[in-house]
């Protein structure tokens, strides 16, 4: 038995309306990305591509390349980032096409990012841009159109049913409601029984899904209530300012040392509902923000190895599901550097990280060491 990998997918990556508006002419992830500068010694920036370049969601080419490259390393499939205001989709055009192309032929699922779109990148978040509004009819024209994309054979299934993910299930007024509307019109539609998960991605999202009606939750990486205390925070930050070496960079942004990070993160404990466990290769999203950055330094594709073999394993053996399912952050991520896809200084090493985990389940020298690695 193996565990099925799941990425997930940003689709910004090519210009809408509603960006040049905001932003800019021709806005996209890429704007964001090739600003990012170093701020200090060893600090690994600007994240550049390789293999696929500064590529265009709306080229088939491009969509295609990066399907054959994920299936390459052992990804099964991608999760992409769904965007619904009362009806309305953004960034739709990469999915629209994926979906009535039938290319290309790779595994897929569906999150709602159902948050209100605002400044938050260049810092103004009471900038309201596009606003969540929920209802009833909503949730029952949502639905409709999910049915459509359900019913596609590569669609993603768990015992069965289609695998659906909401960012942030607190956000809905009534999530038992809405859960409840949306399973009674996948009946209605031929779709059956789905499968309902939230995604941990705040504290107040980290409690039993089955008390708001959802099937399962979906660990997200980094979990940003258990990364501890900021290298700036320690003896050697202290010593440093007092030197006079402490770097401006460090005032300004939160920097946490990846292996420890690992380590945290591996310490936690399992929940009592069935949880689906995720890891991220970094995370770095200095090119969206100018202060209050959060900052993975020392990230290695061994100690990346390490932790997505663990968590691996740990998934293999556990008995809440016989689905045995993993979640990477991100295959995409370019402006948060968070992406499995090959950059100019790595190359394809996290991607062959990525396959090596998946390998000979037996533990040898190599990755004992490793493992110590992370869990020091």
């Amino acid at each position: 038995m193996q565990a099925r990998l799941i990425a997930f997918y940003l689709p910004q990556y090519h210009p809408i309306p509603e960006n040049d508006e905001w932003w800019g002419k021709g806005f996209t992830e890429w704007t964001n990305v090739t600003k990012a500068k170093p701020l200090f010694s060893e600090h690994y920036q600007p994240h550049l591509p390789a293999d696929l370049g500064f590529y265009d969601l709306r080229l088939s080419e491009t969509r295609q390349a990066q399907a054959d490259l994920a299936k390459e390393y052992g990804i099964y499939g991608f999760c992409y980032y769904h965007y619904w205001f009362n009806g309305k989709r953004l960034l739709e055009r990469p999915f629209n096409d994926v979906l009535n192309s039938g290319k290309p032929d790779f595994p897929f699922c569906l999150c709602w990012a159902n948050e209100n779109w605002t400044r938050r990148w260049d810092g103004k978040e009471q900038n309201l841009l596009f606003k969540q509004v929920y209802s009833e009819e909503d949730d029952r024209l949502h639905m409709q159109w999910l049915a459509k994309a359900f019913s596609d054979p590569r669609y993603i299934k768990v015992d069965g049913k289609p695998l659906f993910l909401v960012y942030r299930a607190t956000k809905l007024p009534n999530p038992k409601q809405t859960v409840k509307v949306w399973r009674e019109e996948a009946k209605r539609l031929g779709v059956g029984e789905i499968f309902l998960c939230r995604v941990e991605s705040f504290a107040s999202e980290q409690e039993d899904p089955g008390l708001i009606g959802f099937d399962a939750s979906v660990e997200f990486q980094p979990d940003w209530t258990q990364l501890g205390l900021p290298l700036q925070k320690g003896r050697f930050w202290h010593l440093a300012r007092k030197l006079g070496l402490a770097h401006q960079a460090y005032g300004t942004h939160n920097i946490y040392d990846y292996s420890t990070v690992v380590k945290h993160m591996l310490a936690k404990p399992n929940p009592s509902y069935q949880r689906f466990s995720c890891v991220t290769p970094s995370w770095d999203n200095t090119a969206r923000r100018q202060a209050g950055a959060i900052i993975f330094q020392n990230s290695t594709p061994q100690v990346y190895e390490s932790w997505l073999r663990t968590i691996v394993d740990k998934t293999l053996v556990n008995n809440y599901s016989t689905e045995k399912i993993v979640f990477i952050n991100a295959w995409n991520e370019w402006a948060e550097g968070n992406h499995l896809e090959p950059c100019q200084k790595w190359g394809h090493a996290y991607l062959e990280a990525t396959r090596m985990a998946l390998r000979d389940r037996k533990t040898d020298f190599t990755t004992s060491l490793l493992r110590e690695t992370c869990l020091k």
